[in-house]
């Protein structure tokens, strides 16, 4: 396939709108039309990975941290990021990027580590703000089910565990269509009145665009009255970290030897736990310690993420239990979601990992 056709399915697959300001997820070089039988994943772009995917024959390296952060004002391999562009031009490698947008994704990187965990009952912590809208719109009677229909399969009408949700109401619209349409109801020039249903339903932001074109398409109006409210409900279906239950209580060696087990990490730094057994825990993945006080607001009786400040530790730790397992350690398994949703989509394109460990800390 062409490196634009899995640029396009992650961008929307991982909404690119979900990341942050300061990021830049998505392509970060490579020619779009190129074609490509093969990826490799890794959680960072270094010279090295380039070259292993050269050697494996991959034409795209996907990765959750971008290379590009900065823009390059020159390509003489000084720094990291202009090595690694040097290297993937000249071996016509493509790079891809999915950073903050795979965090907040709700089966991102810290659903994951959940998953892992074996937490159950699994609720997003920081739900994203600002990223909700409602959609109202009028249909005959007669198709409403048929708009309803195209409206859930485009994405709107999810909440939380819920889909296909709406609320309808039964009433009259009136038109009169001049001399250059074609009605659906009714006579052109005449005035009519028009049994309809007034359908609402809520959807992510993002997806605006494909819902208005199937809403369109399933509509028999010519002209399709529509609404566009904007919402300031959260959006509980993305955002960073999660929280959830363990299967049973756990005391504190029996915790930290679950969190080494499913992170691999080779030495935990954590304050005492503050209610003995933990039960409730709340994580996130990577840099996570400004979270700290929405974990204790959640009521988790423990907080894992990947990196936590000196003073975070002396400031909160009597209120919870904290737990740094590094920011690579937490970050890895971004692999696996990357690898299911692409095999998924494209069952025959070859996917592989990484062989390179990137994680430039060492531990004595």
């Amino acid at each position: 396939m062409k490196v634009k056709e899995i640029c396009s399915f992650l961008d929307s697959a991982v909404p690119i709108a979900y990341q942050e300001n300061y990021d830049n997820s998505g392509l970060q070089a490579g020619d779009p039309e190129s074609e490509v039988t093969s990826a490799l994943l890794a959680l960072d772009a270094t010279p090295e990975v380039i070259k292993e995917a050269a050697e494996k024959g991959c034409g795209i390296v996907i990765t959750h941290h971008p290379v590009l952060f900065h823009p390059l004002r020159s390509l003489t391999g000084r720094s990291l990021a202009e090595k690694v562009v040097i290297e993937a031009v000249k071996n016509n490698i493509a790079i891809y990027s999915l950073h903050t947008n795979l965090d907040v994704f709700g089966s991102g990187v810290s659903r994951k580590m959940a998953e892992k965990l074996g937490l159950k009952d699994i609720r997003v912590m920081v739900p994203l703000e600002n990223k909700l809208i409602k959609l109202v719109t009028f249909v005959p009677v007669s198709h409403a089910e048929k708009v309803r229909e195209a409206l859930f399969s485009a994405g709107a009408g999810v909440i939380g565990n819920y889909d296909l949700c709406s609320f309808n109401v039964e009433g009259f619209g009136t038109f009169r269509g001049s001399e250059h349409t074609n009605p659906f109801a009714g006579k052109k020039g005449e005035y009519h009145k028009e049994k309809e249903v007034r359908i609402e339903t809520i959807l992510p932001s993002h997806l605006k665009n494909n819902v208005i074109q199937a809403l369109l398409a399933a509509h028999p109006y010519e002209e399709v009255a529509y609404d566009i409210y904007p919402l300031m409900n959260e959006y509980t279906g993305a955002g960073s970290g999660c929280t959830g239950n363990l299967p049973e209580p756990l005391d504190e060696n029996e915790f930290l030897k679950l969190v080494s087990d499913i992170s691999g990490a080779d030495r935990l730094k954590y304050s005492k736990p503050a209610k003995g057994r933990i039960l409730k825990v709340a994580l996130c993945g990577g840099a996570g310690g400004s979270f700290i006080p929405a974990a204790i607001s959640s009521g988790a009786d423990a907080y894992i993420t990947g990196e936590i400040r000196y003073h975070d530790f002396l400031d909160f730790g009597k209120s919870i239990m904290l737990v740094e397992i590094g920011h690579y350690e937490s970050e890895i398994s971004c692999l696996e979601i990357l690898y299911e949703l692409i095999i998924k989509k494209f069952p025959k394109f070859a996917v592989r990992f990484s062989d390179i460990n990137t994680n430039p800390i060492n531990y004595f």
